[in-house]
């Protein structure tokens, strides 16, 4: 078993599900404290902020951490915007999301184009309108670069499983014919990421989640190891027929141990 030097962990299913507790999860999460083994919260997320997370987790999962532990969609794509733009001035961009995104975009000093945006980001939008996607849709097709900010089709909430960032950004693909560059899980990106502010090597990272489709393929493609826990989407059932398996899978946190891996 690897001695892993840092732990990125997914968090709805993994950590909580909505307002449920998961007290494997608490205690997990204080392990690697006490342990003082580095770790990110990895979420496809990118309407909240993360002291919003960072809230959520303390008042409503007695889960105490830094906006620091949190690493989002949102960030993951300012950030890599960030990259590609380098050192030229035309950090502009028309986005079609919530204040998790445009705030990160925003500290990396990008600004609104809503005509010829270098940028199209696409991302969650509970105010999406006509009017937002047919800019959006304009500006691709007029050679804006167009980026996704995950691909998840539904998100849960309470009256059920809602269309998610990915739903949104397949109308503007459909639209466009042209396909975008995908920030999120389970694309490599932004694990890649995560690893880079952690300073830590793909071979030296754990990925944790409970859907095989997102958190795990994920790792399987930034080439870091994974292990699924049987607490959120994924069954062992089907988890049997995929053609790469997870590294380790557990039935909750409490199985899992930093010094020989899963155990009974």
């Amino acid at each position: 078993m690897k001695d892993y030097q840092a732990y990125l962990i997914d968090l709805d299913g993994t950590v909580y599900a909505g307002t449920k507790r998961y007290p494997a999860a608490k205690r997990f999460i204080e392990r690697l404290q006490a342990a003082q083994i580095p770790f990110k919260f990895v979420t496809n997320n990118t309407t909240q902020l993360p002291q919003a997370v960072v809230n959520n987790l303390g008042n409503n999962h007695d889960i105490h951490v830094t906006p620091e532990n949190v690493y989002t969609a949102g960030l993951a794509t300012a950030d890599y915007l960030d990259q590609l733009a380098g050192e030229t001035t035309k950090r502009t961009v028309y986005v079609v999301g919530e204040i998790g995104l445009k705030q990160a975009l925003a500290a990396k000093g990008f600004t609104v184009d809503e005509e010829h945006p270098t940028y199209v980001v696409v991302g969650l939008d509970s105010d999406v309108t006509y009017e937002k996607f047919a800019k959006a849709v304009l500006a691709v097709r007029s050679g804006s670069t167009f980026i996704g900010t995950n691909s998840d089709s539904n998100i849960p909430k309470a009256r059920g499983l809602m269309p998610g960032a990915g739903a949104l950004v397949d109308l503007v693909r459909y639209a466009t014919q042209q396909q975008p560059i995908m920030i999120g899980k389970p694309e490599p990106i932004i694990l890649q990421n995560s690893l880079r502010q952690l300073g830590v090597a793909p071979e030296q990272a754990l990925m944790i989640g409970d859907n095989y489709h997102t958190d795990i393929l994920a790792g399987i493609h930034a080439q870091v190891d994974t292990l699924l826990v049987y607490t959120g989407v994924s069954t062992p059932e089907q988890v049997a027929t995929e053609t790469v398996p997870p590294t380790y899978t557990v039935p909750s946190l409490d199985h899992w141990d930093f010094e020989v891996g899963p155990r009974g």
